[in-house]
């Protein structure tokens, strides 16, 4: 079991993506990896307003689920895809390794479609 450290971590990180314009952004953002979007392109992709747009990249980025990265005047957002493992690591961990509710191979067979 993760220390309890790594629990709230991980809490925080599903506290994050629980709101659904956010999961959505990650989606999108998971989508355009690795070169990621600038902020306009986001919000017209998802019909998010800048400032609601800003509200929830900030979030995504303080649960370290987001990186942002400038060139020249723009903003570009990617997905933090290291934090995005140790998530999912997380859940397998518990789902297929340790109780076997879930056969690992379903969730494999899931990633290769």
């Amino acid at each position: 079991m993760p220390p309890e450290p790594d629990i709230a971590r991980f809490a925080d990180m599903f506290s994050a993506i629980g709101a659904e314009p956010r999961l959505r952004i990650l989606r999108l953002l998971l989508a355009a990896h690795p070169d990621g979007l600038i902020p306009s392109d986001i919000s017209a992709e998802l019909a998010i307003p800048p400032s609601t747009l800003s509200h929830h990249l900030d979030k995504l980025k303080s649960e370290d689920l987001v990186q942002a990265r400038r060139d020249s005047t723009f903003f570009w957002y990617t997905a933090n895809t290291a934090a995005l493992q140790d998530l999912l690591g997380f859940l397998y961990a518990e789902c297929c390794t340790r109780n076997k509710a879930v056969r690992p191979r379903s969730v494999t067979a899931i990633c290769k479609e």
